[in-house]
């Protein structure tokens, strides 16, 4: 039988996987994602007849916990669009014996008897709801809460600002302040702050790491995969990209490297301040399996297999570019907060020297060779593949054109894809090429290993703590200055923004001595990001803090490898002038005290001030000069 045949009998069966493909697809970033929306999902799983895919919800064992418990109150919901505030409502409502056709009906208020006699009422989305019936489940909330209401309760699924400005509206109307906004807004900030009759459950607040780790988890070991053993486009000498991704994210072969990297990047957009739903990250983990520029929408199915092979583009649909939409037009790329948040990473942008080296001189350099053998040309999918070490061969012995931009573009444009491959595949065990070394944040792994040391209760790491010091001591002097074991507090003699500041405030000890004075580095227990505490003054109760984000803390390392703060944030050069200022203010309040309360200085006309002067290895001192004026 020739390859024609065979190819026509292939394509005319339906691969064995290709139902379940056909259903993950609509969980991947196309134009329309109505799949991706509770409501739609029964209707897509009989359509696909597939298991559902499955997310383990510790929130939807303690809201089962509460209803249970017979505690009387009503029950908040909260999070923003695509936190799984529906399929909670939805999992409540089947596990306490609710009808799936009675929660398909239109009605968006419904009932559910429960043991003990007492009622559950559901509204499982705020914003489905209209005025009249707002305010009836608005009232039937402030019942259950502040009134003496214990047989019906509350099951409510809303985002953070609509139920905020819903009852805000409805104190407006009443001519007062509603009693539960402050209380639920409390709620919302801190934790902590619950009422004993309203259980405030808020999805936003989950762990990332962990809902990732879930999401990658419900898909990539999904039992339909199963059906792709039996698949011919995956065995002798054919690989399929579907498969290839799939093994890859499940990586069994280097302790799942792809996963914990990936969740170290969702850890630390969490730290900057970045939400992201669980719908999002099952959209990522949809995309990097079923993701390559030439199918449909971006998106593979099993029907594009063959073609894909045929055309010798597997390498295309690499798990390691679609983990950043590089299957995905960019205007949709741009429009899923995940892969804005993943791309603002620059990796494939940010290199290093050694890994270019690597990548563009591995193949003909003595000293590179093994390393490019171990590295890349072990690979052979998404590697060092024939076209890859083609477009090196090029760019390395072809004429001046394909060294210019426009001639290099090819083999440019393979060396981003390569960067972002090593990130998720670097060995830690490889010191000459750091993989964060391949984002904007160089020391972002300094960062998390800072944070569970201190979660943990344990001193962090000293190069870390060196090098806190040291940026803190450049930017507030503006200096070139190498000491870790000291903080220079300086200014300028009257202008606090001032770039440079030669003139010593107060010397403090770089860790707290006796006394409270001088720095520490402690866990905030309301953000779970790092703080800098400083003390200027023995004895005194008040610390001046400043929290440590991601950005901050890689603003401070880099200032201390020598980079100039104009050319990293001019947000956080701010951010750290107004601490300083704090820092000076809190000096000076001090010594107007002391003033106050011992002996007057002698009004001579001298100034006594210490100028920070540096030695010739670093090291700043101050010197104190004493300045005599006329009077």
């Amino acid at each position: 039988m020739d390859d024609s045949i065979t190819r026509t009998l292939q394509t005319s069966v339906s691969p064995p996987a290709s139902s379940w493909v056909r259903f993950l697809r609509s969980y991947g970033p196309t134009p329309n994602n109505a799949s991706l929306f509770d409501e739609y999902v029964s209707a897509a799983l009989a359509k696909a007849k597939v298991a559902p895919i499955r997310l383990n919800s510790p929130q939807l064992i303690n809201i089962l916990e509460r209803v249970r418990s017979g505690v009387p109150g009503s029950i908040l919901i909260a999070g923003t669009a695509g936190d799984g505030k529906t399929y909670h409502c939805r999992s409540l409502w089947s596990e306490l014996g609710g009808d799936d056709r009675v929660w398909s009906d239109p009605q968006p208020i419904k009932k559910q008897s429960i043991d003990g006699g007492r009622v559950a009422i559901f509204v499982k989305d705020l914003s489905e709801l209209s005025d009249e019936q707002g305010d009836e489940a608005l009232g039937m909330l402030e019942r259950s809460v502040l009134g003496k209401e214990d047989q019906e309760f509350l099951v409510l699924a809303a985002n953070h600002g609509q139920i905020l400005e819903r009852l805000r509206s409805l104190g407006n109307r009443q001519g007062h302040s509603h009693p539960l906004r402050k209380l639920i807004q409390d709620a919302f900030l801190q934790s902590s702050s619950q009422h004993e009759r309203l259980a405030v459950f808020d999805l936003s607040k989950t762990a990332h790491r962990h809902s990732l780790e879930e999401s990658l988890d419900a898909v990539s070991r999904h039992p339909a995969w199963s059906n792709c053993l039996s698949c011919s486009l995956d065995k002798d000498g054919r690989v399929c990209p579907i498969s290839e991704n799939r093994r890859r994210l499940l990586g069994e072969n280097d302790g799942r490297r792809m996963a914990k990297r990936l969740g170290d990047l969702v850890e630390i957009a969490r730290y900057n301040g970045a939400h992201l739903p669980v719908r999002d990250l099952l959209a990522l983990s949809a995309n990097m399996i079923l993701g390559h520029p030439t199918a449909r929408e971006g998106l593979m199915s099993c029907s594009d297999i063959v073609r894909i092979q045929e055309a010798g583009s597997v390498e295309n649909g690499s798990i390691y570019g679609n983990v950043f939409g590089a299957n995905l037009p960019r205007r949709r790329t741009l429009s899923r907060p995940v892969f804005r948040v993943l791309t603002g990473f620059g990796i494939g942008e940010e290199t290093s020297n050694a890994i270019d080296g690597l990548l563009v001189y591995g193949t003909d350099d003595s000293k590179l060779s093994d390393a490019f053998a171990r590295l890349v040309a072990s690979d052979a999918f998404y590697g060092a593949t024939q076209s890859y070490l083609a477009a090196q061969r090029r760019y390395l012995e072809g004429d001046e054109g394909a060294r210019l931009d426009e001639g290099a573009s090819a083999f440019l444009k393979r060396m981003e894809s390569q960067r972002q491959r090593l990130f998720f595949t670097l060995p830690e065990t490889e010191p000459d090429f750091r993989f964060w070394d391949l984002t904007a944040f160089r020391f972002a792994g300094d960062y998390l290993e800072t944070v569970a040391a201190l979660v943990q209760r344990k001193a962090i790491a000293e190069p870390a703590r060196a090098r806190l010091a040291r940026g803190l001591n450049r930017i507030m002097s503006g200096l070139l200055l190498e000491n870790t074991d000291k903080i220079f507090v300086a200014s300028s003699g009257g202008f606090t923004h001032s770039k440079v500041s030669v003139l010593c405030d107060s010397e403090l000890p770089a860790r707290k001595v006796s006394g409270g004075l001088g720095m520490a580095i402690k866990l905030d227990e309301i953000t779970g990001q790092p703080r800098i505490d400083i003390t200027v003054v023995f004895g005194a109760n008040d610390e001046v803090s400043l929290l440590l984000s991601p950005i901050r803390f890689e603003f401070l390392c880099r200032v201390a490898e020598g980079a100039l703060p104009a050319s990293f944030s001019n947000e956080c050069l701010e951010d750290l002038m107004a601490f300083k200022a704090r820092l000076l203010r809190q000096a000076e309040l001090f010594r107007s005290g002391l003033e106050l309360d011992g002996e007057p200085l002698p009004d001579d006309g001298t100034l006594y001030l210490n100028f920070i002067e540096i030695e010739h290895n670093g090291h700043g001192f101050s010197r104190p000069i004493a300045v005599r004026v006329g009077i």
